[in-house]
């Protein structure tokens, strides 16, 4: 990957669904170029796919979370599939340190947050769980 493809995957990062012709513009090659190297990308597996990114006001309308999570010896692939299924879970990352996972859960209401946060919590091997709400963001990149 060079500084091409880098800012190739920056301009796509903030756009996704920016016209091949205006990223072509940006970059200042050919569209046949960036239409050549995203499929490049695709295919060697550094652009796995497109989401939709929500806007700001919708955003500041949910409740978000993190849940740090202790999970019982040897249980982590029962727990991954459990959590897997719970609508509210956006991530979840094996950490280094006192818990073993983060979940990052985001729902449309207090009471809606609380019932995942127990839901999480009652899943077979989890040992613990600790909850942050979170009150505003100040960087999102």
């Amino acid at each position: 990957m060079d500084e091409l493809d880098r800012r190739l995957l920056d301009l796509l990062r903030a756009n996704a669904r920016a016209p091949t012709a205006a990223l072509a513009r940006e970059l200042g090659l050919s569209r046949t170029t960036v239409q050549s190297r995203v499929e490049r990308l695709e295919r060697e597996g550094v652009v796995a796919g497109y989401t939709v990114r929500l806007t700001e006001a919708h955003e500041r309308g949910q409740i978000h979370a993190y849940v740090l999570i202790t999970i019982s010896h040897k249980r982590s692939a029962h727990v991954i599939s459990a959590i897997r299924k719970l609508a509210a879970v956006r991530r979840l990352h094996s950490v280094s340190g006192p818990f073993d996972m983060i979940a990052e859960l985001v729902a449309p209401s207090v009471k809606e947050m609380d019932d995942q946060i127990d839901a999480l919590g009652a899943i077979d091997g989890v040992d613990r769980t600790t909850s942050t709400i979170v009150l505003s963001t100040k960087i999102d990149r």
